[in-house]
């Protein structure tokens, strides 16, 4: 059983997937409209998420750009699109499968359960810790020393990001991809972000307590020695 957002603006669309996926043991809900998809997966964080491209006040691929800002969560787009190059175009930004109607609810069942298994089995623990640092994903907040750190939305999902994956070295263009969404970048963002982060952590790239810098590789987050 999962929590499954329905974001799709044709009513009776909507009604009869919330009412296929309810049967099958799903808790489901659902949006008609951009932002509210957006209020939804931000205040009640859903498992997974159909994802309709023609929203009647943002276009779906934008809104799931949006969505890869500020979450993880699955999402499935199902559109009456089947452009192949707008396929790949949206899975490149962060879609995790794709359905182009008409579809089967037996088809929809099989993939929304694939998505399922694959974010399960790779999903990190709900609160990391590395040395004194914790990172809370649920509640996206961050603590070194018990005491609360201060960050912006991409500072934290770097800081998460790294450390889901302490003791790795990261590439800079893995950062670009997975945390930025973006294919190609200037490293000079990536620098920044890690600049405010280190200060925030109390730390700074000549003295470096948890975030490391592997020249011509990447960044690695460990725990002060």
């Amino acid at each position: 059983m999962a929590t499954v957002l329905v974001v799709e603006d044709d009513e009776y669309v909507r009604s009869a997937i919330i009412q296929e996926l309810s049967g099958r043991h799903h808790v489901v809900r659902g949006a008609g409209r951009a932002l509210d998809a957006l209020r939804e997966i931000t205040q009640n964080p859903p498992d997974a998420v159909i994802l309709d491209l023609g929203l009647p006040d943002l276009d779906g691929a934008e809104v799931l750009k949006m969505v890869r800002g500020v979450s993880g969560v699955p999402v499935i787009v199902a559109t009456a699109r089947d452009n192949e190059a707008e396929i790949v175009r949206l899975l490149q930004a962060g879609a995790d499968d794709y359905l182009v109607k008409p579809f089967s609810g037996d088809h929809l069942n099989a993939r929304l359960d694939a998505v399922l298994r694959r974010a399960r089995s790779t999903a990190p623990p709900p609160v990391l810790r590395i040395g004194t640092l914790e990172v809370d994903l649920n509640r996206r907040e961050a603590a070194v020393n018990g005491e609360p750190l201060t960050l912006t939305r991409r500072e934290f999902d770097l800081l998460a990001y790294l450390a889901a994956r302490a003791d790795r070295v990261v590439s800079r263009k893995e950062l670009l991809t997975e945390v930025w969404r973006q294919s190609y970048g200037d490293d000079q963002t990536i620098d920044v972000h890690l600049s405010w982060l280190r200060r925030k952590l109390g730390e700074s790239a000549s003295a470096p307590r948890y975030l490391h810098t592997v020249r011509g590789v990447g960044v690695m987050l460990t725990a002060p020695s």
